[in-house]
């Protein structure tokens, strides 16, 4: 008998140090999301609850037809 071919699949995953980042949007004081988790409440220090999320300075270009 003969072992069944077994294809090897991957799947993307985030890495595991994957963080999102966030920024109050009075005082612009960068926050992780595990800092925000770690409180009772969601606030910055300057005691605004308003955050925005970080995006990474990558601009994507699309290519029109």
């Amino acid at each position: 008998m003969s072992e069944p071919n077994q294809d090897n699949i991957t799947i993307e995953e985030k890495p595991a140090n994957f963080s999102v980042a966030y920024a109050c949007m009075r005082c612009g004081t960068h926050v992780s999301q595990s800092e925000l988790t770690r409180l009772p409440e969601i606030k910055c220090i300057c005691g605004f609850r308003v955050f925005t999320k970080v995006r990474p300075p990558v601009v994507k270009t699309v290519k029109a037809f």
